[in-house]
């Protein structure tokens, strides 16, 4: 029902999403799903509620609420699929995938929304170097011949691109290039550095990246999420993001499989 002060014109109730969009969608997904069957990872699908939140503080989630019987209660919607298909993973599945919708709460511009469609999987056994082989396989097979990628470590990407080698370089340094940039901190806290390096490599080094695919990888052991921490010198995050024409459109790591550290990051 619509008020009196609303204006409704002749175009309205059409859909966003023109059907050539959708075409090349339904092309995209049926080609996903060629590829994974191809390469013997099963399709699962998992619930999208569940009665905890993200645990990730960078991530908001959606909260709904449930009435009647043994489901009633509050419940929020998944930010991803991840520890329900962690749990199919523990029990044995082996390699899984899944395509699904997925809600993220103050995530709304150019390149966000706060719903969205995510393909995520695991490969036991795999390190960030075979899914990283991985994923430029099934890029290659959903979009045809595009540029082709490269490979670049984290350190690689900023010397080159920042002007800073960010394992090297001050806090006060990194503070300093970030606030030229634009970056205003209202109060000094214990994550400057991270928060500095974040900036800089969305405000310099990203944009630099050009066109094509690009995996950046080993991020500095503070960014590593569940991802396992490689003792070399410095320690480095196995993880990586790849960007396609200066987006990000995976991240992807070595799973942390070691319990009391996972127990440690989490408490922290």
């Amino acid at each position: 029902m619509s008020g009196a002060g609303d204006k409704i014109t002749a175009g309205d109730w059409l859909p966003s999403a023109s059907l050539a969009a959708l075409r090349a969608r339904a092309r995209w997904l049926a080609l996903i799903r060629e590829f994974f069957a191809e390469h013997g990872v099963l399709e699962v699908e998992t619930p999208a509620m569940a009665h905890t939140g993200a645990s990730d503080v960078h991530i908001a989630s959606l909260a709904t609420r449930c009435h009647g019987g043994a489901t009633d209660g509050r419940f929020y919607l998944q930010t991803s699929p991840e520890f329900a298909m962690k749990r199919l993973l523990a029990a044995g599945s082996g390699p899984i995938y899944q395509v699904c919708r997925a809600f993220r709460d103050g995530e709304s511009g150019r390149l966000h929304n706060p719903e969205f469609t995510l393909l995520e999987w695991y490969r036991p056994g795999f390190d960030c170097h075979a899914l990283m082989d991985e994923l430029d396989a099934l890029i290659s097979r959903v979009l045809g011949s595009v540029a082709s990628s490269r490979r670049m470590t984290y350190r690689q990407a900023f010397v080159e691109l920042g002007g800073l080698d960010p394992f090297e370089a001050s806090t006060q340094a990194l503070l300093s290039r970030a606030e030229t940039r634009g970056l205003k901190l209202m109060e000094e806290g214990p994550g400057e550095r991270d928060l500095a390096l974040d900036f800089l490599f969305s405000h310099a080094v990203q944009p630099a990246l050009g066109e094509g695919r690009v995996y950046v990888y080993d991020y500095p052991a503070s960014q590593a999420a569940l991802a396992r921490v490689r003792a070399s010198r410095p320690p480095v995050a196995e993880r990586f993001e790849l960007f396609l024409n200066g987006i990000e459109i995976a991240n992807g790591y070595h799973e942390l499989a070691d319990a009391a550290e996972q127990r440690q990051r989490f408490h922290a």
